[in-house]
């Protein structure tokens, strides 16, 4: 039988850690757990982030293959809170996968590093 693992946190690597943190803790509400200029950590003592200083980091391209992973943010209004974001560093990419004709279903932001995470509405 395999050791089960628990999952810790996720942890993104990127320039100005203290930075990022402070951004997820205004996206998510997850407290600030330690903030230094090498490593910072934001969450609940379940759902953690932790964020890595590597100097010369460079976001992959959107679209695109480079692309490893991204976050779902589930909100009850997507474009308040795309706008929300955007005030606090966030970008919103041209290509928009969720976009339909019948409106938005979900948005593509990137970080203030260049991390992309979607915002998702509420399930109906």
């Amino acid at each position: 039988m395999t050791t089960k693992a628990k999952l810790l946190a996720v942890t993104l690597d990127c320039a100005e850690p203290k930075k990022l943190a402070e951004f997820y803790h205004e996206v998510t509400g997850l407290d600030i757990q330690y903030s230094e200029d090498e490593y910072a950590a934001v969450g609940d003592g379940t759902t953690n982030i932790y964020f890595g200083r590597v100097p010369g980091r460079e976001p992959a391209a959107w679209p695109g293959e480079g692309k490893q992973f991204h976050f779902d943010f589930r909100v009850p209004d997507v474009e308040k809170a795309v706008g929300e974001y955007i005030a606090l560093g966030a970008t919103r990419p041209d290509f928009q996968p969720g976009v339909t004709e019948e409106g938005t279903g979900w948005v593509v932001l990137r970080d203030p590093e260049g991390h992309l995470f979607c915002v998702c509405p509420e399930r109906s």
